[in-house]
């Protein structure tokens, strides 16, 4: 019996993305499934469902955020969209539609099997539902909402903690201004994103070691942010 490889599904009307793609995934261990429509691409989730998926938001037959809309309603595995760089706002849209992370387009085989392995991991520990994350000496409770360095609490804000815990229940992904506003103040205030920088500038001063260089929450410029803990 072969070891079992997770079968990447990609969705791409580029056959340039394919060629150097597929040789890549193989090589990392995967098993590389080429779909060069929507249509297609829908079907073949359908028919024996990824361990992920690579969306190109481009597609000749179906926008790609359709596409993804369609997917998510039978499909819960992670979801990569290839963007170009000045579709900034699409991109934004795919991840508050329900993408687990982006690449732009032009991109390194390196950097998007960096995504794919964090997409991978989250997924498993969506599964197992870790109710402690630990990075270094900083340790997250999600259960007691306890947050402790070296066995020191944390104090946090009631709106500092439960930023954070989005943050870290989102672990390797991009989180978006809009997810973590409507997350933790409400609908009425998904447009408040000043709000969220002085706040994420807040917890930056209570838990990075170095809060002018930050390591543990890092920006992604225009969208929203990352745990990288």
């Amino acid at each position: 019996m072969t070891d079992y490889r997770p079968r990447i599904l990609v969705i791409d009307d580029e056959p340039q993305i394919h060629r150097f793609l597929s040789p890549a995934l193989d090589a990392a261990g995967y098993e590389p499934v080429r779909a060069d429509t929507a249509a297609q691409g829908l079907k073949e989730i359908a028919r024996k469902a990824p361990d992920a998926v690579v969306l190109d938001l481009g597609l000749p037959d179906l926008d790609g955020k359709e596409a993804l809309v369609k997917a998510r309603a039978f499909y819960a595995g992670p979801i990569l969209i290839l963007s170009a760089r000045d579709k900034e706002t699409e991109k934004i849209d795919a991840l508050d539609l329900g993408a687990d992370d982006y690449v732009e387009k032009p991109f390194g085989v390196g950097e998007l099997l960096a995504r794919l392995r964090v997409a991978l991991r989250h997924r498993l520990r969506d599964e197992g539902a870790e109710p402690i994350v630990t990075t270094g000496d900083l340790t997250v409770d999600l259960v007691k909402r306890l947050v402790t360095r070296a066995g020191e609490v944390i104090r946090l804000s009631p709106r500092e903690y439960d930023l954070l815990a989005q943050l870290v229940r989102g672990a390797g992904k991009v989180v978006t201004h809009k997810q973590l506003l409507t997350a933790v103040w409400g609908p009425a205030h998904e447009h408040d994103v000043q709000y969220l920088r002085v706040f994420v500038g807040q917890l930056r001063q209570k838990i990075e070691p170095d809060p002018a260089q930050p390591t543990l929450i890092l920006t992604e410029p225009g969208v929203g942010y990352r745990w990288m803990g």
